[in-house]
């Protein structure tokens, strides 16, 4: 196929070093790209593929995998090179050999994680925008944390629900939360910490050696407190991941109705992105968080 022999190209000319794909084998677990492990016999990378249009997601998405690597808190694959040719757009990364029988050492990834959150920058966002999942993250920098959820994550998803259909009641709901923001979140005043930004079971792993890893990054700047809140929203992290976080770096009172605002957005994509299952759930989140303030 053409683009083994493009991606061949380009990963020679990124590493300096002669690569031709000889095999490639799929990899599943994906719901977004397709994604390959290809091989020289002797080299070996991992490989995203997607439509040519994919190009900018793919190089955010490298972006913030550098963004993590340069906190020198958590190991990630590292970008090798990203393109496109007229058919596919393609993203590729070092090969990591994951252990996915192994628990790991949960209670590392806890730490870890405390210490890429104490990685801050001056404001809230990042210097360029990406997706959460598929869809557009809008991340322009504020140095209003309650403004930046307000209009660039709930305020934004609520209008991409509006214009796939999703009105009445839902939006209703919306507006007042959007209004009564400013009591949900007045107790907290959070640094702009680096993010992973999409933090559910299916984004970490743990290598051969039982260390943690972060892979498909969603990387933004913004209270810590959002990365823990989608750990609990579908579950998969053990309890000495929880302990060791606290520990390192204790969550503030009132995480427990905050956690409801930050996972509301997620819920709000996952609405967006496949359908009318999780409509019921975002328009019960707001009735909790507005019987809460009234």
């Amino acid at each position: 196929m053409q683009v083994w022999h493009d991606i061949s190209a380009q990963i020679s000319e990124a590493t300096n070093s002669q690569f031709a794909v000889k095999e490639n084998y799929p990899i599943g677990g994906g719901c977004i790209n397709q994604a390959f492990r290809v091989v020289d016999g002797l080299q070996c990378y991992f490989v995203k593929l997607n439509t040519p249009s994919s190009l900018a997601m793919f190089a955010a998405e490298a972006d913030g995998l550098m963004e993590i690597h340069r906190s020198h808190a958590l190991r990630v694959p590292l970008p090798i090179c990203c393109g496109r040719n007229d058919d596919t757009a393609w993203l590729v990364l070092e090969y990591l050999a994951i252990n996915h029988g192994a628990r790991g050492k949960a209670a590392d990834l806890g730490m870890q994680l405390a210490a890429m959150h104490r990685v801050t920058a001056q404001q809230f966002g990042w210097t360029r925008n990406n997706t959460i999942g598929k869809t557009p993250q809008i991340n322009a920098l504020s140095s209003d944390w309650i403004d930046f959820w307000r209009t660039q994550r709930l305020g934004y998803q609520l209008d991409l629900a509006k214009a796939n259909g999703f009105n009445g009641k839902l939006q209703t709901l919306g507006e007042r939360l959007l209004i009564d923001l400013d009591k949900i979140l007045s107790d907290t005043s959070p640094s702009p910490s680096l993010l992973h930004g999409d933090l559910w079971s299916g984004n970490y792993a743990y290598d051969e050696m039982g260390n943690p890893v972060l892979f498909d990054p969603a990387v933004y700047y913004g209270d810590r407190e959002t990365d823990i809140a989608m750990t609990e929203l579908f579950g998969g992290f053990a309890t000495d991941f929880y302990s060791a976080y606290r520990y390192e770096y204790p969550l503030d009172s009132g995480y427990n109705i905050r956690k409801i605002v930050y996972n509301l957005y997620h819920i709000l994509n996952h609405l967006n992105l496949f359908g009318s299952s999780y409509r019921h759930q975002a328009e019960q989140m707001m009735n909790v968080l507005l019987v809460e303030i009234h």
